[in-house]
C-alpha cells in the first residue's frame, strides 16, 4: 500500500522564502480527479448507458448515485484544505456522464459552500463519458472554452474510434491568464502497444494547441490534466508532449511532469495485476516553473488517504473503487486524485 499524502519537489529557493517572516504569499490548489463511471439512473437512448439505470446489470438506483455522490464529495472536500481552506479552485474530472450529474455533485452539502462552477461539453464517447472543469470564481474566471475533437482516429482494425475530447479552457488565475486543458485518453483496449498510435494523437492534439498559443503569447501558463491511460514515461507523455521531469532540463515552450519521479519510485494512482500505473497527471509549461512574480509550481500530491483503499480481499491495497464488474463496492472510485500546489508573492 502506498501510505500518507504524496507531496514532492519544493524548491530551496521556495522552500527559503516561503519561511520568511517578511514575505506573504498565496497558495493556490488545481487539482483532477477520474470519478470513475459517476452515471446518472436514466437511460438515455443515443450513449450505452443501460447497465447504469434500475433495470441494468448494475441495479444503478437512487440509493447507489446518492451514495456514489456523498462518497466523491467527501474526497474532493478534503483535497488540499491543508493548503487552503477551499480546497481545489480548479478540478478537472473525467468519466461523468453529462452536466446534470455534476450539477448534483457540485450541490453536495460537503461541496455546496465553494459554488462550483461547471465548463461541460457532450463528446462522441459511445459510453456517454466526458471530461469537465469545475472552479470556484473567486480563483478562475472563465474567457473561453472549448471542445477540441479528434477526427479521422481508427484502430488497429481500422474501425473509427469515438473518444473523449480534449477540453480546453482559458481564464484569468488570480488576475493572470491560465489555460487549462482536460483530457481522458484512449484506454489501453487491445493492448498497450496496439492503442498506443490513439493516444498519442491526442498527446499530439494538445501539443498543436499549446504550440499555438505560445506562438501568440510567449508569456501563457498552460496547464495539461487528466487520465492519460498512459505513464508518464510512455511515447505519448514523453515524446509527444515532450514532458520530462527535471525542472532545469525544461526546454523553452516545454513542460515538467512532477508526477515522473513519484512514477519512479513506484507510486502511482491506480493498481492493475499488483502493479501501480501512473495515468492521472498534471503537466505544466515552462512559464509555471520560472523563478519569476506570478504564479509558480510549489508541489505535487496524490491525495491517498487511508480510506479510499480497499482493506482486505483479492483487491486488498488497492484503491476503494465503486464496481467489481456488476458487483458494487461501495467505494470511492478506481483512481486516486492528484493536485498539484501553485505559489505566489503577494
Amino acid at each position: 500500500m502506498q501510505k500518507g499524502l504524496i507531496s514532492i519537489f519544493l524548491s530551496l529557493t521556495f522552500a527559503s522564502f516561503l519561511s520568511s517572516q517578511d514575505i506573504d504569499y498565496q497558495l493556490g490548489a488545481i487539482g483532477f480527479y477520474n470519478l470513475e463511471n459517476l452515471f446518472d439512473t436514466i437511460d438515455a437512448p443515443d450513449i450505452r448507458d443501460t447497465e447504469f439505470t434500475p433495470q441494468g446489470s448494475k441495479r444503478y438506483g437512487k440509493t447507489i448515485y446518492e451514495d456514489k455522490l456523498n462518497k466523491l464529495a467527501r474526497v474532493v472536500s478534503e483535497m488540499a484544505v491543508e493548503a487552503t481552506p477551499d480546497g481545489v479552485g480548479i478540478l478537472g474530472v473525467a468519466e461523468i456522464e453529462n452536466r446534470v450529474v455534476l450539477e448534483d455533485f457540485v450541490a453536495h452539502p460537503l461541496l455546496k459552500d465553494r459554488d462550483y462552477q461547471i465548463v461541460h461539453f457532450d463528446s462522441p464517447d459511445k459510453r456517454g463519458i466526458d471530461v469537465a472543469l469545475l472552479y470556484q470564481e473567486k480563483y478562475f474566471k472563465v474567457d473561453t472554452a472549448q471542445s477540441l475533437r479528434m477526427h479521422n482516429l481508427y484502430n488497429a482494425d481500422g474501425d473509427t474510434v469515438f473518444t473523449r475530447d480534449i477540453l480546453h479552457v482559458a481564464g484569468q488565475y488570480g488576475g493572470e491568464s491560465l489555460h487549462v486543458f482536460v483530457g481522458h485518453w484512449p484506454s489501453r483496449r487491445g493492448g498497450e502497444s496496439a492503442s498506443s498510435p490513439l493516444r498519442q494523437a491526442l498527446a499530439k492534439r494538445f501539443k498543436d494547441a499549446a504550440d499555438s498559443i505560445q506562438v501568440l503569447d510567449p508569456a501563457a501558463k498552460i496547464i495539461l490534466m487528466g487520465d492519460l491511460n498512459d505513464d508518464p514515461v510512455s511515447p505519448s507523455v514523453a515524446d509527444v508532449v515532450g514532458a520530462v521531469g527535471k525542472q532545469k532540463r525544461v526546454p523553452e515552450n516545454g513542460f515538467y511532469n512532477p508526477m515522473l519521479p513519484l512514477f519512479r519510485q513506484g507510486l502511482g494512482t491506480l493498481a492493475y495485476r499488483d502493479a501501480w500505473s501512473l495515468f492521472d497527471q498534471i503537466i505544466l509549461n515552462d512559464e509555471l516553473i520560472k523563478e519569476e512574480n506570478g504564479w509558480r509550481y510549489y508541489q505535487t500530491h496524490i491525495f491517498n488517504e487511508p480510506y479510499m483503499y480497499q482493506r482486505s480481499g483479492r483487491y486488498r491495497g488497492y484503491p476503494l473503487r465503486t464496481w467489481v464488474g456488476d458487483n458494487y463496492m461501495g467505494g470511492f472510485s478506481d483512481h486516486f486524485p492528484v493536485y498539484v500546489l501553485l505559489v505566489k508573492r503577494i
